[in-house]
């Protein structure tokens, strides 16, 4: 078949489908109430950080600030497919939220008001609140058509009040408006009202301001009031700088991401075309920037709704395995663990405690002599980077790779780094052009003994709680050692290391995972049996897929576990004997394993690294080889039960669509909670 035949789902419509397959999660009425609302929240959250980065780049092609391989027109299409999906999505979000979630809170004696206007058993204490908590944060904004009297900030929410002047003994035909910013950092998004016959009463701060619209515009009377916001270009555009080029470069340009261009404002869909019309004149919006929303808007804030019966309406009866230690010997060091044998973490069903210990060992044990690490996103008030510093305190020498350009994490990135450095830790910023995602951790011991650590996910101990990573911990002398050559090249002594054992990207990954893909195909040419199983959370490198789409034509079976972005278009017939499953459940599926059957050899990676053209040529990413046979097994078997997985496993079919794996097995299984 001709290369140009092949055909590829746009990564953006791909992603959409992705967050709505989170979206099902809240509509699934198995779940934990509370669960089924932090996945709306997830949902919101998600959706906004789309348009802030990916609709942005869109944007800033057709306005011309941002070149790239897209053309206008193309920016153009995307975005019209773009709006069309995600305002569909609304419709189903605004639906679940109104119909199943409102009425589930009612089910459990919990009222969330739905409108502006308090019982009367409440009138007196909203308006206390109102006058007490809220009135002297805000600061109405008059509107005039064609006039910007005021900045909207992204993420924030406003008002938009349409009023009549009263006059004497008659009200003026004539229309005013106003804008209000909700006072984000003064007060609460939810607020707990008195119970009243053993019911929990929960307002939208929204409501409180317009219950008490009155008190705000005397003299006025108040015809109609909707919510409003807008998104912003929140992407960070640098090229070559480093050390502290890249980190004053960098605060500067965080500090423009709060004035970037419009990409999104979604608005109230119940409000008035002439309404909307003003109020798109007011502030120069235009058509293709609308979102249709619903009477709330910001509901990312639903992770944070209280929660007036504790946890019991949330999972509260996790599997009591979660978090345990991942080695019988309670009180064996893990210095002597590690070095007795490879040793594998899967987070969150091991406890990162494990790792903690590790490092904490090598800051006390008297023949380490350095500690190196890399950090991409950080946990707040981080036992990680305080034990960096007790290793520090202690005369060891300790090397942290700072990676600046994580996004939306810049800032504290970098705050982290000054905190390490005033610690005397040697700190390392990014390479010019590219990004470190790698995840690695290397202590050396005198007399040259090493011991690395591998993982998939950040080295963030909040995250560890909910998302689903590994790491591998070893001695092994060989992967020790290219561990070590990969700090090399971070620290700039080694500009072309060689690796026979670990895969990193730029030098060797993507050669390497060409060189098996053809291998497997060359296997079944030759009558034998073909295999591979790639578990990632996007997909989207062309040449990469071209080899999957070749491999399955040679007979080569193939299964894709594609959490996020997988443009690879199944059930076609350049696609044969491929199948894309995707798993959404409690803990977010992070991990990066590739296997291989290789004649029976099956082997295994684990890596930081998905098959994205930014990870593949813009990263250094690292993939480790299972050396360990019972840790491979582990590590397929895993593989084995997520395809089995017919409770929360969809298959992804050519159209986008999320089908779910369930069938008439009587044995349910739902691997996370098998796991």
């Amino acid at each position: 078949m001709p290369e140009n035949a092949y055909q590829y789902f746009k990564r953006d419509i791909s992603w959409l489908s992705f967050n709505y397959r989170v979206l099902l999660e809240a509509g699934d009425e198995t779940l934990p109430l509370y669960e089924r609302i932090r996945f709306l929240a997830i949902y919101a959250s998600n959706l906004e950080e789309f348009y802030e980065i990916r609709v942005a780049e869109h944007r800033g092609v057709i306005l011309k600030r941002k070149w790239n391989e897209e053309s206008c027109r193309e920016a153009e299409e995307t975005l019209a497919e773009i709006t069309l999906e995600v305002n569909r999505q609304q419709e189903v979000f605004y639906r679940i939220f109104s119909e199943q979630i409102l009425e589930g809170l009612n089910r459990q004696r919990i009222c969330l008001y739905r409108d502006a206007q308090p019982r009367a058993f409440h009138a007196e204490f909203v308006r206390s609140f109102f006058n007490e908590e809220v009135f002297p944060f805000l600061s109405p904004v008059r509107m005039e058509t064609g006039a910007i009297r005021t900045f909207l900030r992204d993420r924030r929410l406003y008002l938009v009040v349409r009023m009549q002047r009263k006059e004497a003994e008659r009200v003026s035909p004539a229309f005013h408006y106003a804008l209000i910013k909700i006072p984000f950092a003064k007060t609460p998004r939810f607020v707990e009202l008195p119970r009243h016959k053993g019911v929990s009463y929960i307002m939208f701060i929204d409501d409180v301001i317009r219950a008490n619209l009155a008190e705000v515009f005397p003299g006025y009377v108040i015809e109609s009031c909707y919510s409003i916001k807008i998104s912003r270009n929140a992407d960070i555009y640098i090229e070559n700088e480093a050390g502290n080029l890249l980190v004053e470069t960098l605060r500067n340009q965080v500090k423009k991401r709060k004035i970037g261009h419009l990409c999104r404002f979604m608005y109230d869909g119940a409000m008035p075309q002439d309404f909307l019309d003003f109020v798109c004149r007011a502030f120069d919006i235009r058509g293709e920037d609308l979102v249709v929303g619903g009477r709330y808007l910001n509901l990312s804030d639903l992770a944070r709704l209280p929660r007036p019966q504790g946890q019991s309406l949330g999972w509260e009866s996790l599997p009591v395995s979660l978090g345990r230690r991942p080695f019988p010997e309670e009180d064996e060091p893990m210095f002597r663990a590690v070095r007795n044998k490879d040793r594998l973490l899967h987070f969150p069903y091991h406890s990162f405690d494990a790792l903690i210990r590790l490092l904490a060992e090598a800051a006390r044990e008297e023949e380490v002599e350095e500690i190196k690490i890399t950090q991409y996103r950080v946990a707040e008030n981080s036992a990680i980077i305080h034990t960096l510093v007790e290793a520090a305190q202690r005369g060891k020498k300790v090397t942290v790779f700072v990676e600046l350009k994580a996004r939306f994490d810049e800032e504290h990135n970098l705050a982290t780094a000054e905190y390490m450095k005033q610690a005397g830790i040697r700190i390392l910023y990014g390479i010019p052009g590219l990004k470190v995602h790698a995840k690695l951790a290397l202590i050396l011991c005198r007399g040259g003994q090493r011991l690395g650590c591998l993982s998939t996910g950040n080295f963030n101990e909040k995250t560890a709680r909910t998302y689903s990573d590994m790491a591998l911990l070893t001695a092994h002398r060989e992967l020790t050692e290219e561990i070590g050559r990969v700090f090399l090249l971070l620290e700039g002594s080694c500009p072309r290391p060689v690796f026979h054992r670990l895969l990193v990207a730029r030098f060797n990954m993507a050669e390497e995972l060409r060189r098996r893909i053809r291998g497997e195909i060359a296997r079944v040419e030759a009558g034998g049996r073909g295999r591979i199983i790639l578990k990632m959370n996007g997909l989207q490198d062309r040449e990469m897929i071209d080899e999957l789409y070749r491999a399955g034509e040679a007979g080569v079976r193939i299964d894709l576990i594609v959490r996020g972005v997988c443009c690879l278009i199944p059930n076609q017939p350049y696609s044969p004997n491929i199948s894309i499953t995707r798993l959404v459940d409690v803990f977010l599926e992070h991990a990066r394993l590739w296997y291989f059957y290789n004649e029976g050899a099956e082997d295994v990676f684990l890596s930081s690294a998905d098959w994205m053209p930014r990870n593949l040529s813009r990263r250094i990413e690292t993939a480790a080889p299972i050396l360990d046979a019972e840790i491979k097994q582990t590590l397929i078997r895993i593989l084995e039960i997520q395809l089995q997985d017919n409770t929360k496993a969809c298959f992804l079919d050519e159209h986008l669509n999320n089908c779910f794996k369930h069938d008439d097995n009587p044995t349910k299984i739902r691997s996370q909670l098998l796991f």
